[in-house]
């Protein structure tokens, strides 16, 4: 199977943070992964002294994790500003900030259209190829590919301009004192760089470019690209042939360094590069007129709670809750809820609390939630709880 891809590895961060995540002390942590919040049972089991409970680190993307099993183990992180810092370092480590050899090696194993950067700015999109240390002395794609600079694709660089793929040298110049995208005019003239100059280029990686400049290409001060005619480009100490006179113009990339590599194009419009859309609409559930009126309980009980007036109404809700809808028991919890501080409703509220017992006998599918409605109902703190 191999590393798992940097796709994965993130999965995993996501899945034992944003899914099963706890916060807290390894002794006393406290849910806030959605997964486990969404599950009555796990959001139980899982503080059991059965289920290890881990410092949260990097050591995380280490740990695959099974959807249709309980978790063996879950990970504690103290803070939240601990849990992004543990993601601010594994995103160091990715290929859209590292770059180099082992960004472009990624891009390269995975066979899909991505992007390498040059420290120029220029971004190089297409299915990249390669394999050893040739992947950071000659870049190279095969099939439809394009140039871009700061997510734009260039004029006349699209995928119908390197429609068989585009290659191009990685690294300094011999015997320059600075990098080629860095070169001012006097560099330039210096290097005989200039339009309808004939000139031998050659890199420290022992590429050799020879052929007449055409065009200079500069962004933001920087030398980005330039274009030979009557190109050859090889390799000297091999002797190793990259590109050939015969094949048009060669459009050269300028760049030290590869900076960033990452999935997709650089500019995905222009690249075509659009994401399937589903042909299958959404369902919609459509809401019958019993269970609206039953909403609107819900409504009514929500806005005494939030306004804290009109609680006399919540026994007049509760008569007409019991006769239109005898098996509703949330409602009813939610009522107890607020009934329970106020002395003066404690008659009502014992009639609330013998229903939703007896509703645990008779609904025991529901018997833990009603367990815990009634937990939350008499708890005077509620952080308590949490």
């Amino acid at each position: 199977m191999g590393y798992p891809s940097e796709m994965a590895l993130l999965s995993r961060l996501h899945w034992w943070t944003v899914e099963y995540g706890l916060i807290g002390t390894l002794d006393h942590p406290k849910i806030y992964g959605a997964g486990l919040l969404s599950s009555i049972g796990e959001s139980a089991s899982c503080m059991q002294p059965n289920v290890p409970k881990l410092p949260y680190s990097l050591d995380a993307v280490n740990f695959a994790y099974d959807i249709t099993k309980p978790q063996p183990q879950l990970f504690v992180t103290p803070t939240f500003e601990h849990l992004l810092s543990v993601l601010n370092s594994f995103a160091d480590s990715m290929a859209f900030r590292k770059g180099g050899k082992e960004s472009l090696e990624k891009a390269i194993e995975c066979q899909n259209v991505c992007t390498a950067v040059y420290s120029s700015g220029l971004q190089v999109s297409g299915v990249f190829t390669g394999s050893g240390d040739e992947g950071l002395v000659y870049l190279k794609t095969v099939g439809p590919s394009a140039l871009a600079y700061e997510g734009i694709q260039l004029e006349g660089h699209g995928k119908a301009g390197h429609s068989d793929g585009f290659g191009s040298p990685v690294g300094k110049l011999q015997q320059a004192g600075k990098s080629l995208e860095n070169f001012k005019d006097a560099d330039l003239a210096a290097f005989r760089l200039m339009p309808g100059e004939e000139v031998q280029l050659l890199f420290e990686s022992r590429i050799c470019v020879s052929g007449t400049v055409d065009k200079i290409i500069r962004r933001h001060d920087k030398i980005i690209l330039i274009r030979f005619t009557d190109c050859t480009v090889t390799r000297a100490d091999t002797g190793k042939i990259y590109f050939q006179p015969q094949w048009g113009a060669y459009d050269m990339a300028v760049g030290e360094q590869i900076v960033s590599v990452f999935c997709g194009a650089a500019d995905k419009d222009a690249f075509e590069q659009v994401a399937l859309i589903s042909t299958e609409q959404t369902f919609k559930v459509q809401d019958n007129p019993e269970k609206k009126r039953l909403y609107d309980f819900y409504a009514l009980v929500r806005k005494i709670r939030e306004t804290t007036q009109d609680t006399e109404k919540l026994e007049e809700i509760w008569n007409g809750l019991r006769q239109a809808y005898p098996d509703d028991w949330l409602c009813a919890l939610e009522i107890l809820e607020i009934l329970r501080p106020n002395e003066n409703y404690s008659s009502l509220a014992n009639t609330i609390e013998s229903f939703l017992t007896n509703k645990q006998n008779t609904h025991p599918d529901s018997n833990k939630l009603i367990e815990d409605g009634l937990l939350l109902s008499k708890a005077s703190d509620k952080s308590q709880l949490y």
